[in-house]
């Protein structure tokens, strides 16, 4: 019977561990809104430790991580170089390509955990928002979270580049907050 019991605490601790590790470390919130014509609606979501390595891509529009980088040199050009798109196989690219969204408001959560799904430890990092607002026209959104010291809102900076100011409002309203 003591046995059981043991067990029973056992599993009922890994279990509760399981759950804490299920759970997102941080969120990127903003409103997407779809631009007409070319050259635009490209983004992309990642982590980066604060060393500046990349740790996790969230997300990616298909276009750019199935090659459409090679043709097109200036869709979301940092996320490319940062994140060793020319090194992965087709299915590391699918785990987090996907397709251009619909407009409205979209969420990506972080679970704290690197490419290979190893948790990462406490510490600080940088989620980046980087989008193609048309052309040549980027915007790049980075905010420092520090995971592990309890939850709340994130600084989130923005950087325009380019002259394609009627395309600013492709990405807006953009918030990050730690989640534990």
């Amino acid at each position: 019977m003591k046995r059981f019991f043991v067990f029973l605490i056992f599993f009922a601790a890994l279990a509760l561990t399981n759950v804490a590790l299920q759970q997102a470390a941080a969120e990127l919130s903003f409103t997407y809104t779809k631009q007409s014509g070319s050259g635009s609606n490209q983004f992309a979501v990642w982590i980066e430790d604060s060393q500046g390595v990349h740790v996790k891509t969230l997300y990616a529009t298909r276009f750019t991580a199935n090659g459409g980088w090679k043709r097109r040199a200036t869709s979301i050009p940092q996320w490319v170089k940062q994140s060793g798109l020319s090194g992965m196989t087709q299915s590391q690219i699918d785990a987090f390509s996907g397709a251009t969204p619909k407009a409205g408001n979209l969420t990506y959560r972080w679970d704290g955990t690197n490419s290979r799904g190893t948790a990462l430890p406490p510490g600080e990092y940088v989620i980046f928002l980087e989008g193609t607002l048309r052309g040549e026209s980027q915007v790049l959104y980075r905010a420092p979270v520090q995971i592990g010291q309890g939850s709340g809102p994130a600084e989130v900076v923005v950087e325009y580049t380019g002259t394609a100011a009627a395309e600013r409002e492709m990405i807006s309203a953009v918030t990050v907050r730690v989640l534990r």
